[in-house]
């Protein structure tokens, strides 16, 4: 497994942390929630990508068309 995916995820996390709390001190709470949001959606994104690679190998594996 490459480890390289997981200090991307961490670190989207904890960039995305680090703006929210200085939004919410800064009282822009809706901008902080869009900041959570979206840094949500690119988790997923990446996730989503793996899960493609994922498939993509068991299809080879298996020579499934």
């Amino acid at each position: 497994m490459d480890t390289g995916i997981i200090f991307k995820i961490a670190g989207v996390g904890l960039l995305t942390a680090i703006v929210n709390i200085v939004l919410k001190k800064s009282d822009k709470d809706e901008i902080a929630t869009l900041v959570t949001l979206t840094g949500l959606v690119i988790v997923l994104m990446i996730v989503l990508d793996m899960l493609g690679g994922l498939f993509d190998s068991l299809k080879s594996i298996l020579s499934l068309y």
